[in-house]
């Protein structure tokens, strides 16, 4: 299953994937450890992880190569507007080297 990935460099990765869990858990099912620092996304059309690890919050989403940009563009948009004061950009990569959608602050996306 394709694969895209994303390190977001932040000061306050915890912070960040725990309220991306709970905001998206409203609508999918969402999770989030804080003592792993590491939370599981569900979504119809594939999965995702978030990894906080010192300085950076670490994204991954799965899914059929319809549904990856769908799903890069949920998790990106929504940790971008969290983010906006921290001005963090989200910039996926993804395994099968197409680019991967760029989501920055002013909810601009490349």
């Amino acid at each position: 299953m394709p694969r895209s990935e994303a390190r977001v460099t932040t000061d306050r990765p915890h912070r960040y994937a725990k309220q991306l869990a709970s905001h998206l858990g409203r609508r999918i099912e969402a999770s989030w450890d804080e003592e792993a620092g590491r939370g599981e996304l569900a979504f119809a059309t594939g999965t995702g992880t978030l990894t906080a690890e010192p300085g950076a919050l670490l994204l991954a989403v799965e899914g059929d190569a319809a549904s990856l940009p769908v799903l890069e563009d949920v998790v990106g948009r929504h940790l971008v507007r969290f983010g906006a004061k921290d001005e963090l950009v989200v910039e996926w990569h993804r395994d099968t080297g197409e680019p991967g959608l760029v989501h920055r602050g002013e909810g601009e996306q490349d």
